[in-house]
């Protein structure tokens, strides 16, 4: 195995540890931001703002999605960072939505990595964060 294909598993494995913390019953995603020296940056799960209560509103899907902040999107406000040039994202168990992957994008990121997910509520907004990965010359790269 490669040296950079083991430390992705190893962030990947982070991510999906991270994942964990959510309290979203159907999905629990983590994200793990790396810089250039392999130097964890921040770490994010998705889940409600800061003091919003989640009582039964986790249980109903529509206004779960219109509350809840993706791990991405956590993990880039966690961070005690300005720039993100260099740094890689690492995402488990699916790779970025198309807004997640455009606020990537804006933060510099210069790679993302994830695992192939078969989750189709998801496919085209995947589809699409990998196409503007590929206009930007974001690389990216599924396990």
């Amino acid at each position: 195995m490669k040296k950079r294909e083991k430390w992705d598993r190893r962030f990947l494995e982070l991510a999906k540890f991270i994942s964990t913390w959510s309290k979203d019953p159907s999905a629990k995603v983590g994200a793990v931001i790396v810089d250039k020296d392999r130097r964890v940056v921040s770490v994010g799960y998705n889940g409600f703002p800061a003091g919003i209560k989640d009582d039964g509103r986790l249980d109903d899907r529509e206004t779960k999605l219109d509350i809840v902040v993706h791990a991405e999107i956590n993990a880039l406000l966690f961070a005690n960072k300005k720039s993100f040039k260099n740094c890689t994202v690492y995402t488990y168990p699916m790779f970025p939505c198309s807004r997640c992957c455009a606020q990537l994008i804006q933060s510099k990121v210069s790679r993302i990595v994830s695992v192939q997910s078969d989750t189709q509520k998801w496919q085209k907004s995947i589809e699409l964060s990998q196409q503007l990965c590929k206009e930007k010359g974001v690389e990216f790269c599924l396990y």
